[in-house]
């Protein structure tokens, strides 16, 4: 029970990294004269390296297990990239530090489903997945008025010493109390690039795979990225009004990733679940696109229902799970959680080039209007080959 408890933290801490930089944006822009790109390049590398470390974290679950894996990672590189962060005096000190600590988050996730998936009924795991994500999206709350509010008070510096000493003592607390789950024996023709290809061609998981690119690259594209210099530029809010309005956010993840786990055992399918879902998320997103400058409480209202409906990860996960042989959970897992996060990652990039060529002198929200437009025609892509894909419904 304590490892578990201990994972959630971790998983608490992954999230308030992914996220935290949009509340931070008006102080490192003045404090290191760090531009809107290179913010945008630290938070898109967060999720690259993240992403890549996919596939040595998937074979190093399969193969050590999650409790040294996760540990090793969490408490030698994530501890490290806080460290850096705190003492930064360049962009490129920040963009570095946020790689450190994707590495040093990569394996928690992935480590958490793969006890999930060995010690518990196929039929529970999007419930428990998606419970423990909703409890680990706490991290992202943290991550917006808190965080604005905390900066304000001790200095933002003082507080990312903090979350490092936090981060060292998450890591130990899953070396010492996460319980190894029993490994199965693999074939003896398993093999790191084997188990991929194995994976890849199977059918069912190439028509999810564009699903896991573009789930949540509304939600975590604005919460972690956009929102503060929309915001800002287009609204004229303060950090703390960020905070104020990224807290709500937040909450719509949380309330959906706990909302999302029941539903695949209530409507006896994972697949149409994710799809009303992403068209609803895109129909806000043309929205957000003919109306940049809608009053306040409309604008919220927008954010809240992208956050609500960018929640169903776990739902994913558990649709990917039924079509994996046992002995590949761990890499399965991570496969998908590497084209999840790369996705974001990759958006990240390219939204921030699309803004930096759409952006005109005097109208501050043309650039924006197309972020939004690019990032609905990335979920209506994702979402034509999803339609493609093997429903899964849950054992009864």
């Amino acid at each position: 029970m304590v490892g578990i408890v201990a994972l959630t933290a971790a998983y608490m801490l992954s999230q308030f990294y992914r996220s935290f930089l949009a509340v931070l944006t008006p102080v490192l822009s003045q404090e290191l004269n760090a531009t809107n790109a290179e913010l945008s390049m630290a938070s898109g590398t967060w999720f690259i390296v993240f992403a890549l470390m996919q596939f040595a974290v998937g074979m190093a679950l399969d193969r050590i297990g999650p409790r040294i894996t996760t540990a090793a990672l969490l408490g030698l590189c994530g501890t490290a990239g806080a460290l850096l962060l705190a003492v930064a005096s360049s962009p490129w000190a920040v963009i570095v530090a946020m790689a450190l600590i994707g590495m040093g988050c990569a394996p928690v996730l992935m480590a958490s489903v793969f006890i999930f998936a060995k010690l518990y009924p196929p039929k529970r795991l999007a419930t428990l997945t998606s419970s423990f994500m909703g409890l680990g999206l706490v991290g992202s709350i943290i991550g917006t008025s808190p965080l604005a509010a905390a900066a304000e008070y001790w200095g933002w510096r003082a507080v990312m010493i903090g979350f490092a000493v936090v981060t060292l003592a998450c890591a130990l607390l899953i070396y010492l109390f996460v319980k190894e789950p029993p490994r199965e024996q693999a074939p003896s023709t398993d093999g790191f690039i084997r188990g991929y290809v194995e994976l890849l061609r199977t059918r069912s998981i190439l028509f999810i795979i564009p699903m896991a690119l573009v789930i949540t690259i509304a939600s975590q594209t604005i919460r972690g990225l956009w929102m503060g210099p929309y915001l800002h530029d287009v609204y004229h809010a303060d950090p703390v009004e960020i905070g104020q309005i990224a807290l709500y956010m937040a909450i719509a993840l949380v309330v959906g990733s706990f909302a999302y786990g029941p539903l695949d055992t209530i409507f006896r399918t994972r697949k149409w679940i994710l799809v009303w879902s992403s068209i609803v998320t895109i129909a806000v997103l043309l929205w957000l696109t003919m109306e940049p400058e809608a009053p306040m409480f409309h604008l919220i209202s927008a954010l809240v229902v992208i956050g609500f409906c960018g929640s169903g990860y776990g739902v994913l996960l558990a649709h990917g799970k039924a079509f994996m042989p046992s002995h590949l959970i761990g890499r399965g897992s991570t496969l998908l959680n590497f084209f999840s996060i790369g996705g974001v990652g990759v958006a990240q990039f390219i939204t921030a080039g699309i803004y930096a060529a759409a952006a005109v002198p005097g109208d501050p929200a043309w650039g924006y209007q197309v972020v939004f437009l690019s990032l609905a025609v990335m979920m209506i892509v994702g979402l034509l080959f999803y339609l493609f894909s093997e429903d899964a419904a849950p054992v009864r």
